[in-house]
């Protein structure tokens, strides 16, 4: 059975939703793939683990790096949770580019090479927004391609994390506009 509860964050309505297990999905209101994995079958109740993530997100959301995790339970395919796990581990403050994902991804399946469209693809169906920091992720080029949220809150939480935003920029058209 899974879980819902709401959040505002200073950037939009934000849907919450667990398992037993942990925190299932971090949503803003009307992104693309909203929802996606949340089970037709839910109940709107306030658990002691939603309680624990909104505390995370309100340190986060004040500028500070939160000094804590909150159990997370990822619901795709294992492609994705490895891509997911990888996003977990870009530090707070910092970027990561859809290549570099790709090279760590090969190197760690013994390729000489992978896909970084594949790798945008789960980065893109990352269902665990903010917490799961797919926004810390850019094209090579300096391209701020590629958030489901939007790209206004994506240079939002860049911002918000004291990113230097001076060599990205925001592409003329694109899948993520």
């Amino acid at each position: 059975m899974q879980y819902i509860s709401h959040y505002q964050s200073p950037i939009g309505n934000i849907l919450l939703a667990a398992d037993n297990i942990g925190l299932t999905g971090l949503w803003f209101e009307g992104q693309k793939y909203f929802a996606l994995s949340l089970d037709k079958e839910h109940e709107e109740k306030e658990l002691p683990l939603f309680v624990e993530v909104k505390h995370w997100l309100d340190i986060y959301f004040s500028g500070k790096k939160p000094d804590f995790t909150v159990p997370l339970h990822f619901t795709g395919t294992a492609f994705q949770k490895e891509v997911w796990h990888i996003l977990c581990s870009i530090p707070y403050g910092q970027t990561m580019t859809y290549a570099e994902i790709a090279k760590q991804l090969a190197a760690k399946r013994g390729l000489p090479r992978m896909s970084a469209q594949a790798v945008g693809g789960a980065v893109g169906h990352n269902e665990i927004s903010i917490i799961v920091p797919c926004h810390r992720v850019v094209g090579t080029n300096g391209s701020l391609t590629g958030y489901a949220g939007g790209i206004d809150k994506k240079v939002k939480l860049l911002s918000l994390e004291k990113i230097d935003m001076t060599s990205f920029f925001i592409p003329k058209k694109g899948t993520a506009l």
